[in-house]
Order: structure tokens, then sequence, then C-alpha cells
């Protein structure tokens, strides 16, 4: 290998400028060059790229979204767009492309895979922490702490004012997010699109802590469930108490990376590295039961990460 490619694409998440300085300087240390496609997939379309050496890094391991830009792609999602794509990256002479991104990155990449014989690995970057063959995205860590410290701050206004507030965190198709931040506030409630959404259920819970002199409430909710609003009106309505909603938004996607995110950064940037070098291609990076590992961009394509509904159950327990 002599020339590699890197491009952020999809959802911005907090490690993905750490990703790329781990990528540039190991590639720098291995005597590759570096190019740093811009705006996603956009700038491999359009062949929109710049040069990235050690020094075109130095600073950003702390800053959070990431400095090659990313958007959404409505070209890439056709035949057209990823023969463009796959046209460029070959006469750029590229022997490598890393893709960071989530979900929707890694089936982009699967299918850009499928027309060009240049070596493609994905590193897993995504707050909802969705992408299958890896435990733990990049950036998931730092959503779940940037979301817990704006509950905690909730929770005081909750207490001193004796109110159920709804807090609304991102997830529209998956709640990995709202499980483990849910867990970790100690919500009385957590509500995922996985699990069918329970109306009474949740009324019966607020209606029961107020019988037992609990007269404030965590609601964790994920945006995907879709009822959010709906819900406040059931509880004041059925339940007579005061509710507020609080919809954190994309304050979860922003912020400085934690320690965590920027570690799983750089030995994913490695593992990818390493494994290119290695001829391989057509994989995702991840960590499973603390091993950093690969599988092939088909199998994580067809396969869906499950949520570890138990996790609910132990949340349910704790929230007495």
């Amino acid at each position: 290998m002599k020339k590699l490619g890197i491009v952020t694409s999809g959802g911005d998440a907090p490690g993905m400028n750490a990703a790329i300085r781990a990528l540039v300087r190991l590639s720098a240390w291995n005597n590759l060059e570096v190019i740093g496609f811009l705006r996603g997939w956009e700038g491999i379309i359009k062949n929109n790229f710049i040069p990235l050496n050690a020094r075109a890094v130095s600073g950003i391991l702390h800053l959070g979204g990431t400095i090659l830009k990313t958007s959404r792609c409505l070209e890439f999602k056709t035949r057209e767009g990823l023969e463009k794509a796959a046209k460029n990256i070959e006469e750029n002479d590229l022997d490598g492309l890393i893709v960071i991104g989530g979900e929707g990155s890694v089936r982009g990449a699967y299918e850009l895979s499928k027309l060009t014989d240049v070596k493609i690995a994905v590193l897993p970057a995504s707050i909802d922490n969705d992408v299958y063959g890896t435990d733990e995205t990049i950036g998931f860590d730092t959503a779940v702490n940037t979301a817990l410290t704006e509950i905690n701050k909730i929770r005081d206004t909750a207490i001193s004012h004796e109110r159920t507030f709804i807090v609304e965190v991102m997830g529209r198709k998956r709640g990995f997010l709202a499980v483990e931040v849910g867990l970790t506030a100690g919500a009385e409630v957590i509500l995922v699109p996985e699990v069918e959404y329970d109306e009474k259920a949740v009324l019966e819970t607020i209606r029961k802590n107020a019988s037992i002199g609990k007269n404030s409430s965590i609601i964790v909710i994920a945006e995907g469930v879709g009822k959010t609003t709906s819900l406040a009106v059931a509880i004041e309505k059925n339940v007579g108490v005061e509710v507020r909603v609080s919809v954190l938004g994309y304050v979860q996607r922003g912020g400085s990376p934690t320690a965590r995110s920027r570690y799983l950064a750089s030995i994913f940037a490695a593992k990818a590295i390493e494994s290119l070098l290695d001829g391989k291609s057509g994989i995702v990076v991840g960590i499973q039961k603390s091993e950093v590992t690969s599988i092939s961009l088909e199998e994580s394509c067809s396969n869906e990460k499950p949520l570890n509904i138990e996790l609910l159950k132990l949340a349910e327990k704790l929230a007495i």
C-alpha cells in the first residue's frame, strides 16, 4: 500500500477527529500518503479532497465533530453515484479507503466495495451504537455522558418542584443510547423503539410512585418512540402530576470526546491500518468482549445488533 483515503460520513460523532488523527499518523509511520475527502460521500463523488499529514492533524484530538466535514448524500444511494465514487477513488490511485461512520456508512461502504478493488475498511463511529460487529462505537460513551450531565441537572429541578420530567434523547430507530442513559441516570421509566409502547404501564408506574411518596420522576424516551408530547398530556390528565418535557437534541452529538471515545478511535484506527496492510478488505473494525477484531461488511449489513433488554429490566428494579 502506498496511498490511503479517509472519509467521515453520516451523522457526526465525538471522536471522529481522534480517529482521523490516529489514521493519519499511523499512515505516516508506515510511509503512506493520505488524502481526506470532504463532506462525506459527496466529497468522493465530487472528487473534493485535501492532503493530510502528521502536522495537519495536530490539535484535533480533543475536538468534537469532524475536520473533514460530513453530510447526507442522496446521490450516493444511486447506482450512478456509487459508480462516480468508485471511479474517483481508483483514479486517485488509492490502495485503501477508510470510512468513519455509523450503520448507514457501513451499508454505503459495502455497496461501494462491490464496484472497486480498492481495499475498504470502516471505523464504526456513531452515538446510536447500532453497528453490528462491535460492542461499542466511537462517540457513544461521550453522548451518554453528555446526556447524563443534562439529566442530572434536570433531576434537581424535578425534585425541587415535585414534577415528572420526560427527557427525549436521540435514537430514531434504536434505543441503545436511551437504555444506557436511563440506567445510569436512575430513570423511573425508559422507552425505546424496540419495545412496544405501553402508555397504561407508564401511567401506572407514575401513579404508583406518587402513592408511595415518590413525587418526582424521570422518563427517558428515545426520539424514535414518537410519543413524547402525547405521553406528557396523558400523565397530566390521568395521574394529575405536573409534567415538563426536555428534548436534548443535537447537544448529544457534539462536545469534546471522552477518554473512552478517544481510546476506541485510536485502537480501531490501528486495527484498520494493520488489516489493510495485511491485504484484508471489506471489513468493519470493532471491539467484542474487550478484544479488537473485525467482521466483513456483508456480515455487518446482514445482521441487526440486538438491544440488551436485560438492562431495561435492571433499570426497572433499581427505580423502585
